[in-house]
Order: structure tokens, then sequence, then C-alpha cells
């Protein structure tokens, strides 16, 4: 069967209800029919002007916030570039025919981000249902008393919830700002290590409090020797970071100390277990030893490092992999792998947040890490960390945190 040919401007054109395009600078792109017929204007009144001078707040009505609540609602929808649904609004409407003369009008507006190919907010959809009349027959008489104070009600409440939601908005946004700079300050600044060139990110999921699960560590070691460790606690939020600043201390310790990556991690899954919230946490700690050129480690159900050889090859190291702390009834040894390396290898480890995606096979995320590896290989560690991020990461942002560390050997 023949797939069938579909003009979309004639469909957006067409659309029931009132439907409008604006910019990320709130102009207008275009607007359906119904759009213009409702809100009695021309396509030429409307396109390339800004909203608020097309449509101008009622100077009569001194308790008016339909503009400001429409200019920031439209303006979190950009900066998010997620929907955002308004409460119920009233927005009075000037009469074109008849200056100086408002009609009063009550919305219930969505709007909606379209982003480029870039993952950038190109232009907003701007949906509203007119209310006006719905709002006007609650009592059964369209001005009575009744009806009056049942609109008047209904006002109220929407704009309550809408101001509710508001100090919602900003005191999530407060928490994340603490959980953030409590991960800053129990991170460990990125700092050389030896002679040897090295690159750490952190990058926090999108959203309030998806913060402050994942951690990294490297620790200098005597005879041209590095400990780098990576974990990631389950969950987010305060609560999250400070399981998470405990685990890092305990490993960072234990490194300095313990005989290789196993033991350490036994020493470690000890103590996770007096640790409220430590339970399923994943870690894979690797040893690097110059002297030897080899890699040796061991994972608590964590995604494997990756390897980048001469030539492009990469290699997961996945021989030494249990169950993440917590998970076994009973303490039992961990298993533990080496792996030699040449002088200008690559060692990547990461958290789940590079490489997993929803409703997809975790190798699926493996094969897009090898792939960038072998592409971006040459690239100085610092240059490949950023390389790595801009491809693995969904550009409108991902839903878990992400730790990543890339060493030259």
């Amino acid at each position: 069967m023949r797939k069938p040919q579909i003009d979309y401007t004639a469909v957006f054109h067409a659309l029931p209800g009132m439907v409008a395009l604006l910019t990320p600078d709130l102009v207008y792109a275009d607007a359906n029919d119904d759009f213009l017929r409702l809100a009695g204007r021309t396509r030429e009144q409307l396109l390339g002007r800004y909203i608020f001078d097309v449509f101008p707040e009622n100077p009569h009505d001194r308790a008016a916030a339909g503009m400001r609540e429409t200019r920031t609602s439209m303006l979190r929808a950009v900066a998010t570039g997620e929907r955002d649904t308004m409460a119920l609004l009233r927005y009075d409407i000037q009469d074109p025919e008849r200056s100086g003369r408002w009609v009063e009008h009550f919305w219930s507006p969505v709007n909606a981000p379209v982003l480029g190919p870039d993952g950038n907010v190109v232009l907003i959809v701007h949906r509203v249902e007119e209310v006006t009349e719905l709002i006007r027959a609650r009592g059964g008489l369209g001005h009575d008393g009744r009806a009056r104070m049942l609109e008047a009600e209904l006002f109220t409440r929407a704009r309550e919830l809408q101001e509710v939601n508001e100090r919602l908005r900003r005191a999530q946004a407060r928490d994340r700002e603490v959980a953030l700079a409590l991960q800053e300050a129990m991170l460990p600044a990125p700092m050389p290590v030896g002679h040897h060139r090295a690159a750490v990110r952190y990058w926090p999921a999108a959203g309030t409090l998806n913060v402050c699960g994942d951690w990294y560590d490297l620790v200098d070691l005597p005879g041209d020797r590095i400990a780098v460790a990576v974990g990631d606690v389950v969950g987010h939020g305060l609560s999250a970071a400070c399981v998470m600043g405990q685990l890092r201390s305990a490993l960072s310790a234990a490194a300095r100390v313990a005989a290789g990556p196993a033991q350490a991690l036994e020493a470690l899954g000890l103590y996770a277990r007096r640790v409220d919230g430590a339970e399923s946490t994943t870690v894979v700690k690797t040893l690097i030893d110059w002297g030897t050129h080899t890699i040796t480690y061991s994972s608590a159900g964590h995604p494997p490092p990756a390897l980048l050889r001469s030539g492009g090859i990469v290699a997961f190291l996945d021989e030494a992999t249990d169950p993440p702390l917590g998970a076994r009834p009973e303490h039992v040894p961990r298993p533990e792998a080496s792996t030699p390396f040449a002088e200008g290898d690559t060692l990547v480890l990461y958290t789940d947040g590079l490489v997993e995606r929803r409703a997809e096979d975790i190798d699926t995320g493996l094969a897009r890490l090898a792939d960038s590896l072998a592409r971006h290989g040459q690239d100085d560690p610092e240059s490949l960390a950023d390389a790595l991020l801009a491809d693995l990461l969904p550009p409108s942002g991902n839903t878990d945190d992400t730790a990543l560390v890339v060493i030259r050997l």
C-alpha cells in the first residue's frame, strides 16, 4: 500500500482547538485557523510579533497576573524542555473592533516544547482552551450571583494551586542546589595522578533531586601505581549523597592498605552492612601498575571498565564481576582479574547513566561507548571525556547522574 503524502502545514491549520507556535523568544511563528477565529485576529496581526504586544494585559485590572504567569510557563518549557500545564487562567482580550473595550476570558493553557536535532527548544506549542462559558454556566445562569460566586471560587482555587506549585518548584530548586553543593564538597577535586594524564567528569541528572548517587576516586599509591574507583548508590537526593560520601571515604582508605581491588571491595562490603541505604550499591575498583603494565580489577555489580587498545580495539574488563554490596546474606571473597596494557592505551570507568537507557539492552549502550571510544580515542583525556558525554548522553538530559574517569595509560 502506497504511503500517503501528508501536508503537515494543512493539518496544523485544520487542527481543532486553539493552537499557536511561538519561538523561544515568545514571537508568533504560526497559528491554526481556530486560534485566529476565536482570538479575533488575522494571521498578519500575529506572525513575527511578540505575544504580549498582540495580547497586552488589561490595564484596568490591577490584580491581573495572566501575562506574568503565561510568560513564566513558556520560558519554563524552554528552559526544561518539558511540557508545562498551567492552572486555570483569567486573561482579558481587547475587542479588536472597539479600542479600550476589554472582554473577560478564562483559559486552560498548555505549553509544550519542540526540540531541534541538537536537542534545544526551537518552538513552543501553545494550546489554549477557552472555558469562559463553562465557568459562567457553573451556576446554571450566565451572570447571576451564584454563578459569579462559583466562578470566583474556581478561579481562586486554581490560582492557589498554581502558587503552591510555584513554591514547590522553588523549594525543589533550593534542595537541588544543596544536593549539588554537598556532592561537590564530597567528591575529590581533579588533580594529577603522578605523571599520568586523567580526566574526571560528574554530570547530574535532569530533574530536581536526581543527583548525588554516583562517585569517583583516584588514589596515588607507592611504586608508580594508582587505584581508581567508580561507584553508584541506589537512590537520589541528600540521603544518597550522604551514603555516597561514607562509601567513597571508606573505599579510599581501604585502597591504601588492601592487597588489591578485591580485598578493598570486601572491606567496603563489610562496612556497607552498617550504613543505611548502602545496600545494592555498585562499585568497580581498579589498580593500575605501570611497573608491571597491568590493570587489576574487581567489580561489585558495576558496568565493566572499557580499555581502548592501540588500533581502536575496545575490551570490556568483565572477568571479575560479583553482586552489588549487601546482595549476599553472608560474606564471601570477591573475585579479581588482571589484564596487561601498553603505553598509550586508555582506561575508562563510568557509571550506568552513561550507557543505560530504559527499554534498551545494556549491550546496546556498551556498543555505543565502544564506537565513541574508537572514533575519539586519539584525543587527550579531557577532550575524550567531553566527547563521550556529548555522544552518549541524551541532548534533553538524562534521568540518572553520570560519573566518568578517563586515564591515558
